[in-house]
């Protein structure tokens, strides 16, 4: 019974997602829908085992497992532009397929649940930044957030642009939008990484799906909360916290509150398991 509930964590997140592919393979007709979020529920649930096994890189294998899988497999192979841009289309031709859909379940109604979830687990461009070696920030953070907001507002322009200005072979064009996307995404990570001396510094300054995440964030079931019988105030989950999360503080308004990314560094790395 102990160890039912000790992996009742991973059973509940594999079930969630698999009530979500049951339902649209059953809504949508397509078998494509249970696979895609039945990969997904899995290998998310297997890093949160892995986590609970005290594997070192549990999160880096999720990472791994569902970044390649979105990046390489619906994006390069399925031709299906999943970055804003790719929502952005979707939403203005009506059609609730691919990219809408993942931006429903993981981006916008998806952390009310698992918060920033996505960002610590999933994103493929976080997959490759975290491979550097800035794993927490060494210099104070900058007031540049705004700056999402201008890449946020682009994304949604240059798609309006392209339906306004009746672009023809639209679909070609929203797939090499992915691609050159990527490649300026990756180029302008590792740049503010290297720069910041962070490998977290783009998600922080420049992510437009930011704009999206942080909001619904805030009223996240899945949080990390500290024990105050057990905390003794060492300050070491402050320092090893890639997105500055004061995890000390169990109140929704904490430092950061809405840019935590579950990675459980802090977790990992508490010396009283206070959190």
């Amino acid at each position: 019974m102990k160890n039912l509930k000790k992996y009742s964590v991973p059973l509940v997140i594999f079930l969630t997602f698999e009530a979500v592919a049951v339902t649209l393979w059953l809504t949508k007709d397509n078998l494509f829908y249970l696979l895609n979020f039945s990969y997904i529920g899995a290998s998310v649930a297997l890093g949160v085992f892995l986590f609970i096994k005290k594997f070192r890189y549990a999160r880096r294998v999720v990472q791994l497992l569902v970044g390649s899988y979105m990046l390489i497999y619906l994006g390069l192979i399925c031709n299906e532009n999943m970055q804003i841009e790719g929502f952005w289309y979707y939403l203005f031709t009506g059609v609730f397929e691919a990219a809408t859909i993942h931006y429903a379940v993981a981006k916008i109604f998806g952390p009310l649940l698992f918060g920033r979830g996505w960002c610590g687990y999933a994103c493929w461009t976080a997959m490759i930044l975290d491979f550097l070696p800035y794993k927490t920030p060494a210099r104070p953070r900058k007031k540049i957030g705004w700056i999402r907001y201008i890449t946020f507002a682009a994304s949604l322009v240059f798609v309006a642009a392209l339906f306004l200005g009746r672009v023809g072979h639209i679909e070609r064009v929203m797939f090499w939008a992915f691609i050159v996307g990527n490649v300026l995404y990756y180029g302008v990570g590792i740049a503010l990484a290297l720069i910041f001396k962070d490998n977290r510094a783009f998600c922080k300054y420049i992510c437009p799906v930011t704009v999206f995440l942080k909001p619904m964030s805030y009223f996240s079931l899945f949080r990390v909360k500290c024990d105050h019988s057990k905390c003794v105030n060492c300050g070491r989950c402050r320092r090893v916290c890639p997105m500055e999360v004061d995890v000390t503080d169990n109140s929704r308004k904490r430092k950061n509150g809405t840019e935590c990314i579950l990675c459980m560094e802090c977790v990992k790395n508490c010396p009283k398991d206070a959190l």
